[in-house]
């Protein structure tokens, strides 16, 4: 007896139609890695480009790989890198549920609409896991797949675990157009019989997400290179439903160096590794967009974008199919850029936990600090380092005072802090202005440069041969009573 079509039916009139529609569809595994942030990231320029539809879906058919929160970690990235998705789990829309596991029905369903097709067939065969993802074994030897559909049923109403298997034609060809790769052309029979949906009811990746491409409506799929040779068997399904194909976007690798692609396992960063390490969101994810993506016509020389500059001028055409290497040295000149576009109060703000690192002093004001780092810093973690002498002085070596360029050495640091320290002492006010203006006429005075004096009285007041902003800077943020302080320690040390 046939199937009754009327869910069948509903699910299709279900879809919507008209505009582009793309969907990002990471599995929960805990770790947002750089070629999901692009694949997330290409999926949400295709759509608001063409000023469609993005979707955001949550694979999880693979129970025993998912991780407690992970799923958090995707909607935190997303939010924060302002990948907005329009329908999703936590949203709704109209072709809802968008998670996986809360579609288990609908696969079932599909299956069996297959199978009763004669394009699948219901498989009683023991295979291990590790032998299917081998592909050790015999298609055109399994013996299930020559049962008859009644046969089957009547095992499957016997209680016979069973799993359902994808029936790949013995003869001929599959042909599919990839935007990237343009026509890949296979043989059949290079191609096995894959599951579709295992003994426990739950689809596999390669059944689930054709199904729900096409029930949510998607019209561009974006996908690493590494499901090209799964493609034919997509496209399959796809003729055996007689679904329309939507446009396949298979992109390159991310890799490490040229022999190796970027992977967890081999300690490369995701994208909260990066953030940890200092890299600000929007310079990761420009860079991240040029990993394999170059713009065309009068931004082709371009190297900055912001995210409605990159909606703006993304095409599928500047994809390109050589592998993209990941240079941390790329991004952190990205992220230098980044950090001086930055208006001064943004700076001081994402700066201020760092600095607070080191300088616990809330005497200090971060802000002050922020402005001597934001033209010193390429990345956030820079900074502790770089501004720990506020809280206390380093015990620095003497020969720290000997600078040939500033024409110094310990005699004439010494003299010259001497010289200075009632200067200091009697400013009638300790701003920037006031300091500076003494420091400068004081060096006149004696006739010497003004690094001959400002030199000595920097590493006296930081203790350090590099530091952000120079010796009137710092000694306008220690404050009079500190800078004094120090001074008199710089001059004991080289005494």
């Amino acid at each position: 007896m046939a199937l009754d079509m009327t869910y069948f039916d509903s699910m299709e009139s279900k879809i919507p139609h008209g505009k582009t529609r793309t969907r990002f569809a990471p599995s929960p595994t805990g770790y947002m890695h750089v070629g999901n942030l692009r694949t997330a990231l290409y999926t949400y320029l295709i759509a608001r480009h063409d000023h469609g539809t993005f979707l955001l879906r949550i694979e999880d058919t693979d129970q025993g790989r998912l991780v407690e929160g992970a799923t958090d970690v995707i909607y935190r990235t997303m939010k924060e890198c302002g990948l907005e998705h329009d329908e999703g789990p936590d949203i709704g829309g109209p072709v809802a549920p968008y998670v996986q596991s809360e579609r288990r029905d609908t696969y079932g369903r599909y299956a069996e609409l297959l199978c009763e097709r004669g394009h699948a067939y219901y498989c009683f065969c023991e295979k291990t896991e590790s032998a299917e993802d081998a592909g050790e074994f015999d298609r055109a030897d399994d013996p299930c797949r020559s049962l008859t559909l009644e046969e089957a049923k009547a095992r499957i109403a016997a209680g016979a675990p069973h799993v359902v298997r994808q029936r790949i034609p013995h003869e001929g060809t599959t042909t599919f157009h990839d935007a990237s790769f343009g026509d890949v052309t296979v043989e059949n029979k290079t191609l096995d019989d894959q599951v579709l949906l295992k003994r426990d009811g739950m689809p596999t990746y390669n059944f689930a997400n054709v199904i729900d491409d096409h029930l949510m409506g998607i019209t561009h799929v974006v996908r690493g290179s590494e499901y090209l040779s799964s493609a034919p068997k997509y496209n399959l399904l796809y003729e055996a439903f007689g679904w329309a194909v939507p446009t396949y976007v298979h992109c390159s690798p991310v890799m490490r160096d040229a022999q190796h692609k970027m992977s967890k396992r081999n300690g490369d960063p995701s994208y909260e590794d990066l953030k940890a390490q200092g890299f600000l969101t929007p310079a990761i994810l420009n860079y991240v967009a040029l990993l394999g993506w170059s713009p065309r016509g009068e931004r082709a020389e371009q190297e900055f974008f912001t995210l409605p500059e990159l909606t703006e001028c993304f095409d599928l055409a500047g994809i390109s199919k050589s592998p993209a290497i990941f240079d941390i040295e790329k991004l952190t000149y990205f992220n230098a850029n980044y950090i001086r576009s930055l208006s001064a109060e943004d700076f001081a703000r994402v700066a201020e936990p760092y600095i607070r690192q080191a300088v616990k002093n809330e005497a200090y004001d971060a802000a002050e600090i922020a402005a001597l780092l934001q033209a010193r810093c390429e990345k956030l973690t820079d900074i502790p380092e770089k501004v720990d002498f506020f809280d206390a002085l380093p015990d620095y070596d003497v020969a720290f005072f000997t600078n040939k360029k500033s024409k110094t050495n310990a005699e004439i640091s010494l003299d010259m802090l001497t010289r200075v320290l009632p200067v200091l002492e009697a400013l009638p006010e300790w701003t920037t202005e006031g300091i500076h203006g003494a420091l400068v006429a004081f060096a006149a005075e004696l006739g010497v440069k003004n690094a001959t004096l400002m030199w000595p009285l920097r590493i006296a007041a930081a203790g350090k041969l590099v530091t952000p902003g120079g010796a009137v800077e710092i000694c306008r943020i220690l404050g009079r009573d500190e800078t004094l302080r120090r001074v008199k320690a710089g001059i004991a040390k080289l005494s």
